[in-house]
């Protein structure tokens, strides 16, 4: 199954321009420390976090949203419930860096549902991918077609995670203003 490019765009990360990041004040950081813990938190839970009243919670929310700070509300699945138990981070070497073939790659991996995260990444790599999987042969197919029948990649490298130790993208949230 792909997913819709409709819950795709929802995931990925819009760009944010570092000369004007926005400012975030004690109460924008309770808001996010909180609703990173917990997205289904009411407006009243919410309001008891921030000391500020529920419609005041939820205009901030919003503002915080509509400005690119919160890029998705998304629950975390254990992929062994789901018949998905394998996990690996791939790394990849592209046979040249050059912009339409990183472009390329960066849809391909859009496009892959089984790449659950991808990273254009400096070093000896140019990406790491965590790749998820239903049985070592379900994996194998899927780098038969994603990276042997590419003709961009020059290698890859498989690291299989043995134990999910940590799953989830909460940042530390410190106000940048007082």
């Amino acid at each position: 199954m792909t997913v819709p490019a409709t819950w795709a765009a929802t995931t990925q990360s819009r760009p944010v321009n570092p000369v004007h990041s926005m400012a975030i004040d004690a109460t924008d950081a309770r808001l996010l420390t909180a609703l990173q813990a917990n997205s289904r938190l009411t407006s009243e839970q919410l309001s008891e976090i921030a000391f500020l009243s529920p419609t005041a919670c939820l205009r901030r929310v919003a503002r915080l949203r509509s400005e690119g700070v919160i890029e998705a509300d998304v629950s975390i699945v254990s992929p062994k419930v789901v018949g998905r138990p394998l996990t690996m981070l791939v790394l990849v070497t592209l046979e040249r860096e050059r912009a339409e073939i990183i472009d390329r790659f960066k849809r391909s991996i859009r496009d892959a549902p089984e790449v659950m995260s991808g990273w254009y990444i400096t070093g000896e790599v140019d990406f790491a991918l965590i790749v998820t999987a239903k049985s070592m042969e379900d994996y194998e197919s899927f780098t038969s077609r994603f990276f042997y029948e590419n003709p961009d990649i020059r290698s890859f490298k498989t690291l299989v995670v043995m134990d999910r130790v940590k799953a989830g993208f909460a940042l530390p949230i410190e106000p940048t203003e007082d």
